[in-house]
This record gives C-alpha cells, sequence and structure tokens, in this order.
C-alpha cells in the first residue's frame, strides 16, 4: 500500500472517529435515550460489510392508532464494504447519517416495528473491486426495515433493513447498491 492510501485511510479514520464522538456527545447531553448499533450484511454486487453506530432517541412520538405510535431517532454510523472481485480498493469506508421513523407496538415484553429513514454516506473511494463504481464519494440511502424492542427496560432491538444507496444522478455511473443488513442494538 502506498504512503497516499494510508494517509487518505488515516484522515478517514480520523474524521470518522471526530464525528462518531461528537455525535455521541451531543446524543448524551440531550437525549432521553441513547444507544450503540452493530450490523453486518451483504449487498447485490458481491460486496458484504458491517457498521457501528451510535443512536440518539430524543423521546419523540406521537399519534397513536391503536396500541401502537410513531417514534423518532437520529442514528451516526461508520462502516465499511468488502468484495474479492478485482484487485483495487477492495475494502472501503463510509461514514453517515439518517433520520429513521418508527411505528411501533407501545407495550407488552417484546415490542415488534417496522421502520424507513433516509440519510447520506460519504465513502473513502467511489470504486470497489477493478471494475465498479458508484459515480460519486458523496451517496443517499433509503432504509425499510422491521425488528423488535425487548428486555426489561426495553434497552434491546435486534431488525432487519433493507438499504438502497446511489449517488441520486449527481455524476455518472449511477448503479446504486442494494444491502441486506441485521443489526442489533443496545439502549443506555
Amino acid at each position: 500500500m502506498n504512503n497516499e492510501n494510508r494517509r487518505r485511510r488515516g484522515r478517514l479514520a480520523r474524521r470518522a472517529l471526530l464525528a462518531a464522538a461528537l455525535f455521541a456527545a451531543s446524543g448524551a447531553a440531550l437525549a432521553d435515550r441513547w444507544g450503540i448499533q452493530a450490523g453486518g450484511g451483504f449487498a447485490n454486487r458481491g460486496i458484504t460489510g458491517g457498521d457501528v453506530g451510535v443512536v440518539w432517541d430524543p423521546g419523540w412520538t406521537g399519534w397513536a392508532l391503536g396500541g401502537w405510535h410513531f417514534a423518532a431517532a437520529l442514528e451516526g454510523h461508520v462502516g465499511y464494504w468488502h468484495t474479492r472481485e478485482g484487485d483495487l480498493h477492495g475494502n472501503i469506508g463510509w461514514i453517515g447519517a439518517q433520520p429513521v421513523l418508527r411505528f411501533e407496538r407501545s407495550a407488552g415484553d417484546i415490542r415488534p416495528f417496522i421502520e424507513g429513514g433516509a440519510g447520506v454516506r460519504v465513502l473513502s473511494h467511489p470504486t470497489i473491486g477493478t471494475n465498479f463504481s458508484v459515480g460519486t464519494a458523496f451517496q443517499f440511502t433509503e432504509l425499510i426495515g422491521v425488528g423488535a424492542r425487548f428486555g426489561d427496560r426495553q434497552q434491546y432491538q435486534a431488525g432487519f433493513r433493507f438499504q438502497h444507496v446511489s449517488n441520486a444522478g449527481i455524476k455518472e455511473p449511477n448503479p446504486g447498491i442494494n444491502f441486506s443488513e441485521f443489526y442489533l442494538q443496545y439502549d443506555f
């Protein structure tokens, strides 16, 4: 690995850690509840990936409907993508943030939910593998998912998300990537 790539990855890692620390600090100062999330999954192009995130739940709820209600949270993530195809940029990193809206059960030991959200990601490089490019390092993401809260304080969550990542036509090529991801979360 040449020195330029090492410097670039070092700058990305420092920025990611700073952003995660600032996000966590702001969440801890203002939040009713915050948590740590870890996930992993696979994409439609032979790409696998994982991420860790900080979740801020400010306690915004509303519109109760038959024992269910809407809730909102803000998530900040740092992650990676990996491919075995080609010999260039087999691993890239990313950092992103997204608000998430949930429709969840209001009571019970196990509280299922459906969720959706949209956000942004910045990639360490727009090319993964030798021949696959997403056009720009700046990407948008949309997600839908299902999951459940559980535990004596509802402090655990497990879920599945389908995510689409693309640059929304900012620059060609814009093939997009579809991820299927399982995640676990612990709320403090």
